[in-house]
C-alpha cells in the first residue's frame, strides 16, 4: 500500500494527461489487489474455500455397530446378522481378518491431527451393504458413516481383497476327488455320468455407453453382459465366463468360453461310467434345448409321447434347475446382482 501511494504521488506531478492515464491504472491494479483468491474445488485439499469436514462421530458409530451386531449379548442376535451380513458372525469375523491381513487398507488408523479414522467392521460393512443390498455408496452414510467416496473405496478393495485371498481355493478347477464326489451324488438321483447344470444369465448395465448399446441389447431391449455357469445341486458354481455382450445367445457364449476345452484336458479325463451296458468316457451336463446335441450335453425330450419319456423329462428339469436355482439365490443374497449395474 505505500508503494502505491508513493507511486500515485510521484506521478501527479506530471502533466495532467500522464497523471488522468496513471491513475486510472494504478485504480486498476488495485481492483486487482483486493478480489478474492479463487476460490478450489470440494476435493481441493487444505486451502482456502475448501469446504469444512463433516464431524461424522465415527469412533461413537463404531461403538454402536459393537453393541449392536458384535457383543456377547447384542441388540441384533444371529438370524438379524445373517439376514443383514449375508453370513454367520464367525465367517464374517474370519474374513475381516484375513481381508485386513491382506490389504492394509482396511485397518483402522490416525491421521496427522491424531483423529481416530473408521475401523475395519465399519469398512466392509459398508462394502457389504453395497453387495447385500444393492443400494448406493451415499445410503451408508447414516450407519456406517462412510462417505460415499470412501464406501466405493471400500466395495472395490473388498472385492479385490476376497478374490485375492480366496480365490486360490473357490476360484480353482475341480479336482479328481471333487468329479468321483459330484458323479457319486448325480448317479443317486438318477443321472450317473453327470457332472451338474449349464445356463446363462442376463446382467443388466444400466449405464451402458451409447456407442455399446448396440452390441450389448437384449432380446427384452435392455442393456445387459452375460454370465454362463456351471451349478451343482449345493449352488457351488464349478466355471464362470462372464463379460460378453447381451446381443449373444447361450450357443455364441458357448463357442467363446473354455468350458469344452475344460472338459476334454481336466481332471476328469480317464474317467468311465456306464449306461444300460454302455460305457461312456466323459462326463456330461445337463442343458436346454438351445446347446448342441453333443455327447457332453443332456437336454430334455421336447413333447415326450409316453411315460417313459415323460419320466426322463421330468427328472431332467428337475435336475436341471439346479444352475437356475444358484442363480437366483445369488440374485436374492446379493441384490447388486438383481438390480440394474451402474
Amino acid at each position: 500500500m505505500a508503494r502505491l501511494e508513493e507511486a500515485r504521488q510521484a506521478f501527479l506531478d506530471d502533466d495532467e494527461e500522464d497523471e488522468v492515464n496513471m491513475t486510472m491504472a494504478l485504480d486498476q491494479l488495485q481492483d486487482v489487489m483486493d478480489a478474492p483468491l479463487p476460490r478450489r474445488g470440494v476435493a481441493g485439499g487444505s486451502c482456502l474455500g475448501k469446504r469444512a469436514n463433516i464431524e461424522r462421530a465415527r469412533v461413537l458409530m463404531d461403538e454402536r455397530m459393537h453393541l449392536d451386531y458384535f457383543a456377547e449379548t447384542p441388540v441384533w442376535g444371529p438370524s438379524y446378522f445373517r439376514r443383514r451380513y449375508r453370513m454367520r458372525r464367525s465367517l464374517f469375523l474370519s474374513t475381516l481378518d484375513r481381508v485386513c491381513a491382506r490389504d492394509s487398507y482396511f485397518l483402522q488408523k490416525c491421521d496427522a491431527c491424531g483423529l481416530v479414522g473408521l475401523s475395519a467392521r465399519q469398512k466392509i460393512t459398508a462394502a457389504l451393504r453395497m453387495l447385500a443390498l444393492g443400494v448406493c455408496a451415499d445410503a451408508m452414510d447414516d450407519y456406517c458413516r462412510t462417505s460415499e467416496s470412501t464406501t466405493m473405496e471400500c466395495m472395490k478393495r473388498f472385492c479385490v481383497a476376497v478374490r485375492a485371498e480366496f480365490g486360490e481355493y473357490h476360484l480353482r478347477q475341480p479336482t479328481r476327488a471333487d468329479f468321483l464326489k459330484q458323479l457319486a451324488i448325480n448317479s443317486a438321483r438318477g443321472f450317473p455320468g453327470m457332472f451338474a447344470s449349464l445356463d446363462c444369465m442376463h446382467y443388466e448395465w444400466k449405464n451402458c455407453p451409447v456407442a455399446w448399446q448396440g452390441d450389448y441389447g437384449d432380446r427384452e431391449g435392455k442393456r445387459s453382459i452375460i454370465l454362463e455357469a456351471v451349478a451343482d445341486q449345493s449352488l457351488h458354481i464349478w466355471h464362470v465366463f462372464f463379460g460378453l455382450p447381451g446381443s449373444n445367445n447361450d450357443l455364441n457364449v458357448l463357442d467363446r468360453s473354455h468350458l469344452i476345452h475344460d472338459m476334454l484336458v481336466g481332471e476328469a479325463t480317464g474317467m468311465t461310467f456306464e449306461v444300460n451296458g454302455q460305457e461312456y468316457e466323459r462326463y456330461y451336463l445337463l442343458a436346454d434345448g438351445i446347446y448342441p446335441p453333443w455327447s457332453c450335453f443332456v437336454q430334455s425330450i421336447h413333447q415326450p409321447d409316453d411315460e417313459k419319456r415323460k419320466h426322463f423329462a421330468s427328472r431332467q428339469e428337475a435336475c436341471r434347475k439346479d444352475v437356475e436355482r444358484c442363480f437366483g439365490v445369488l440374485q436374492a443374497r446379493f441384490a447388486i446382482v438383481r438390480n440394474p449395474c451402474r
